[in-house]
């Protein structure tokens, strides 16, 4: 027991010593760097992203995912996969914003009792308040950097709400900085970003309505991660797919139609943005 008494006092010793130099503010030095073929902040080095900042790149993707029952044959994590590939072609699209890991972990359901998505083995669930202050964290810690232009990208049903309550908050809570928030409502709505519309014009209409690992969702998957789709076990599931998890019919999905899906997810997004952009002039 002395022994550990002796430990803490120590320890408490050298962090009272500690406390006033970790209190002062760090300047970091300037080193010159080259920015890498990469728009990925995971995959930079903090220089990098200090000189993407100084270039001009003033805008951030915050991907929102999801690990939740797909149906028999599409993995746990499809909405990941998705959302951190059509992220990235949206940043490219902009030409001036980076893109944050993806947020992985979202409401899918309460967990005990298990309702919703959590009632099939793999799916992981966070309750509402804590994906939105997790993910007003992470939109604050881009702030702190010099970020000016928030954009939150959600792949999944259960994030909309939250991702727009978080704008709205954060927009209140910020006004008169500089930083703004912008919840990407089209892209994942399938009247907004035209996906139903073009399914219905070219006589897929069993598809044009709201599903659950159905055509659109395992054509998209198809598109950015084949692996994660095992095709043989695709088939036309009932009304409410309850027992499977699957709501719609699958068969028939492609790659190549998933690409035309995801694109009119990317242009939806874009368009938005370039309209935000243009009311924040006007203001």
């Amino acid at each position: 027991m002395k022994w550990i008494l002796n430990f803490l006092w120590a320890m408490f010793a050298l962090t009272g010593a500690m406390g006033p130099a970790l209190a002062e503010p760090v300047r970091l030095a300037r080193i010159s760097t080259v920015l890498p073929a990469t728009l990925f902040v995971a995959e930079m080095t903090w220089p990098e992203v200090a000189e993407a900042l100084r270039q001009g790149k003033r805008s951030v993707i915050i991907p929102t995912g999801g690990v939740e029952q797909g149906g028999p044959h599409m993995v746990t994590g499809k909405h990941n996969f998705i959302v951190r590939n059509t992220a990235g072609a949206v940043a490219r699209g902009l030409g001036d914003a980076l893109v944050a890991p993806v947020l992985a972990f979202v409401p899918e359901g309460s967990i005990e009792p298990a309702r919703g998505h959590m009632v099939y083995p793999g799916t992981i669930s966070l309750p509402e308040p804590v994906f939105r202050a997790v993910l007003e964290n992470i939109a604050g810690s881009f702030k702190a950097h010099g970020f000016t232009e928030i954009l939150l990208l959600g792949d999944s049903g259960g994030n909309q709400r939250s991702q727009q309550a978080v704008a709205d908050r954060l927009n209140r809570e910020w006004a008169g900085t500089g930083t703004k928030v912008l919840h990407l409502s089209d892209y994942y709505d399938p009247d907004a970003n035209g996906q139903l519309a073009w399914l219905r014009q070219y006589s897929r209409t069993n598809a044009a309505r709201g599903g659950h690992g159905d055509l659109r969702d395992t054509s998209e998957l198809l598109a950015v991660f084949p692996r994660g789709v095992r095709t043989g076990m695709i088939g036309t599931e009932g009304v409410n797919g309850g027992a499977t998890g699957t709501l719609g019919d699958a068969t028939g999905a492609s790659p190549g139609l998933g690409r035309k899906l995801l694109e009119l997810k990317i242009t939806a997004a874009l368009a938005q943005v370039r309209r935000w952009r243009g009311q924040n002039k006007n203001n």
